[in-house]
């Protein structure tokens, strides 16, 4: 056993705190002589103690004993922190080990995620959780129930309402889940078959969520102009929460497309007069002018998807159809910027824009569109936003950090690094406490996660420790899958999972079921 006795001067910072080191204590991990922002209150320099998988202590520091001193002199040390919006379901399922750790979030500093976002969680929400018990995992991780995912199931991918029993059974489905450990309900109202569901439908299922004390998480209806618009898509969000007694979180807030760019302030008023009329509503961000979602999504009207894949292929060739659809096509592309403006990131035309197809095929864009997704629906990049909005929304005090990790765009390797380069250092939008704030201390107490998102006396040990000099995104748009670089060591549920840089290749990371506060059998 390796033991280091520190002693340091105890000033100001020891009285502010209180804090006074156990006697005898021998801490498993001291970080040491660090810039430790504790979440919620002003940083100072000092050390954390950790014994198994809690914090036991944090202050000035005299006369510590460890078994493993990490040196963070000149670094900052800070809560780990949470995604509340990913799509990491199946790396955290995976068979491999490796994938498990999630290296692209743990290299980053991030210690815990939630998946099932945009409607798609699975409603066997109970072995989504269970899995970590036979497949460890890196990261932390909580779970949602996915209306689409219901609604799939119940009633298939038509446009159409539910009848009374369907109705009865998908609420059967979000109670069963709620009573396994769902966050809530997670909606994707812009995607097929979920963009066929009235409001009052989703108002029912959320009651049920709010119940058992669950949250609403949606990717609203519309975030551009495809239907009843960007205004119209927060006043139904604000509807829900209203109507279902439920707290409510907007999922990647943004105003996507020419014809909605500059509405930031106007929807940040919306909500905010919701808030003031007693509604819970938060939301969360990423650092991103480009969304990342698939070539069908981003341009098929939505009345060619009722069906699925199948119905829209053979709508392709329906000749009665084929200037409503063109026309439909070509009035999305516009709404997007343009075909120039979608970057495909996988499948046969990887890193080539919609435009590029379009020339190498000698094709109009609408005619390439097709063409692409008749071989499939490939992932797309789309350059929609403006920097002004992503500011507005950004300096927002309930408004976090996220990423919606997905395939083949850069956020799921650098979201909360390059919120810190970007915005923190290189353009000052937020300060550094807000930052950290926002990644992690607003969203633990969000979502009721209980005693994480701080570093404090009792809590679970996540912790990441960065070079405030180096720490950035290095993933781009053409390269999306590089680690980000600057994170020196990070803690999860007090097990070194990053150390001096690298991975350890501990699964150290633990499913965080919400305790439901609700009737279950």
């Amino acid at each position: 056993m390796i033991s280091r006795r520190i002693s340091l001067l105890v000033g100001i910072a020891a009285l502010s705190l209180g804090a006074a080191p156990k006697p005898h204590q021998i801490y498993d991990i001291v970080i040491l002589g660090g810039t430790v922002y504790t979440g919620d209150k002003a940083p100072f320099v000092g050390n954390v103690g950790i014994v198994g998988d809690k914090v036991h202590y944090v202050g000035p520091g005299d006369d510590l004993i460890a078994k493993r001193i990490i040196d963070a002199k000149g670094m900052i040390v800070a809560p780990g922190f949470i995604d509340p919006h990913t799509h990491m379901g199946d790396d955290l399922a995976s068979k491999d080990p490796k994938r498990r750790l999630i290296p692209a979030f743990l290299m980053q500093g991030v210690t815990t995620a939630f998946i099932g976002n945009d409607g798609g969680g699975s409603p066997e929400v109970g072995k989504v959780l269970g899995s970590a018990k036979a497949k460890p995992v890196g990261i932390n991780y909580a779970a949602y129930v996915g209306f689409g995912a219901i609604r799939g199931r119940v009633m298939g991918a038509g446009d159409r309402a539910p009848t009374p029993v369907e109705l009865d059974k998908m609420k059967g489905l979000v109670g069963t889940a709620m009573c396994q450990g769902s966050l809530g309900l997670s909606t994707g109202l812009f995607y097929a078959p979920q963009s066929f569901s009235k409001t009052g439908e989703v108002v029912e299922l959320a009651k049920v969520a709010a119940a058992h004390g669950g949250i609403y998480d949606s990717h609203i209806r519309d975030e551009s102009s495809y239907t009843i618009g960007l205004a119209g898509a927060i006043e139904e969000v604000l509807t829900i929460a209203r109507e279902a007694q439920i707290p409510v979180h907007i999922a990647h807030i943004k105003a996507l497309g020419v014809d909605v760019q500059g509405q930031a302030p106007k929807i940040i008023a919306m909500i905010e007069a919701g808030q003031a009329a007693g509604l819970k509503i938060t939301a969360d961000q990423y650092p991103w002018s480009a969304s990342g979602t698939s070539l069908v999504a981003s341009l098929m009207p939505l009345w060619a998807q009722d069906g699925g894949r199948a119905a829209l292929l053979k709508r392709f060739d329906d000749a009665s159809q084929r200037e409503k659809l063109r026309d439909g096509i070509t009035e999305n592309l516009r709404k997007r910027g343009g075909a120039e403006k979608l970057l495909i990131v996988e499948g046969k035309y990887l890193n080539r824009t919609l435009a590029d197809v379009a020339k190498e095929r000698n094709e109009d864009p609408v005619t390439a569109a097709i063409s692409v997704i008749r071989i499939a629906d490939p992932g797309v990049v789309s350059f929609n936003q403006s920097e002004d909005d992503i500011a507005a929304f950004m300096k927002m005090p309930w408004v976090m950090t996220g990423s919606d990790a997905s395939g083949g765009h850069p956020r799921v390797f650098g979201s909360f690094a390059r919120k810190y380069a970007k915005y923190v250092v290189a353009e000052n939008v937020i300060s550094l406490q807000d930052f950290i704030y926002r990644s992690s201390t607003l969203t633990a107490d969000t979502f009721g996660l209980t005693k994480r998102g701080r570093i404090r006396e009792g809590n679970f040990a996540d912790i990441v420790v960065f070079d405030p000099k180096t720490y950035a995104s290095q993933a781009t748009y053409e390269q999306p899958r590089l680690l980000a670089s600057g994170v020196r060591t990070v803690v999860v549920n007090g097990m070194l999972a990053v150390d001096n840089g690298a991975m350890t290749g501990k699964a150290a990371g633990r499913a965080l079921p919400h305790k439901s506060t609700g009737t279950c059998k």
